[in-house]
């Protein structure tokens, strides 16, 4: 399974710095051990799916834990029936031509 995240704290961040709620969520997702991918819009994991719909409900407590007031978290999901991705995040990123 892949799910690609975007955790929409409000305020961003506090005296800890801008981001510090989204990161996080961030530390969350590295605290994992799943392979994922931080982008400009949002950060992209792959596992199983037994792991990854309880990590969505871990992001989204960690942006409130860490200090926000709200947060509004946005996610994509692609599953197969079989919870197989045929390919890593790295290959499918290989295979698109700028």
């Amino acid at each position: 399974m892949l799910i690609h995240v975007h955790v929409g704290p409000s305020p961003l961040g506090d005296e800890r710095g801008t981001y510090e709620h989204v990161e996080a969520a961030i530390r969350v997702i590295e605290a994992s051990g799943l392979e994922f991918e931080v982008g400009a819009l949002g950060t992209t994991v792959q596992g199983p799916a037994d792991r990854l719909w309880p990590l969505m409900r871990e992001l989204h407590e960690a942006t409130l834990s860490s200090g926000a007031e709200k947060v509004m978290t946005h996610v994509r999901l692609f599953q197969s029936r079989e919870d197989v991705v045929e390919a890593s995040m790295s290959d499918l990123a290989a295979r698109i031509t700028h």
